[in-house]
């Protein structure tokens, strides 16, 4: 370990820097503006399917491409690849978009 590197228990409360909260342990929104230009990448899944590669190549133009789930069967909504909520596809402007329906706490990953 070098000087310049401290264990976390040689930090005591004095040394918390001010901008993460006070000391009641109370956090607000403005507690997160340093990260809200951060780019996250967000997918909306929905349904998979697996073939082999052969099949692949013989997909064109006009293929349908059977996928696992039903229809009216929620779609998974996934940040930087982390399973984060469902929801249900709608049209908005004539695009499509989706509807969060239920936001998946950490561990609850059951599909």
């Amino acid at each position: 370990m070098s000087d310049n590197d401290l264990d976390l228990d040689e930090l005591g409360p004095a040394d918390t820097p001010p901008h993460l909260g006070d000391d009641t342990g109370e956090k607000t929104a403005s507690d997160l503006a340093p990260i809200f230009d951060v780019p996250v990448s967000i997918s909306a899944v929905l349904g998979r399917a697996t073939m082999s590669v052969s099949q692949l190549l013989q997909l064109n133009s006009g293929s349908v491409l059977e996928l696992d789930r039903r229809v009216g069967e929620a779609i998974d909504i996934y940040v930087n690849n982390r399973l984060v909520a469902r929801g249900e596809v709608v049209i908005v402007d004539e695009r499509l978009g989706v509807t969060m329906t239920e936001i998946i706490k950490d561990g609850d990953t059951q599909s």
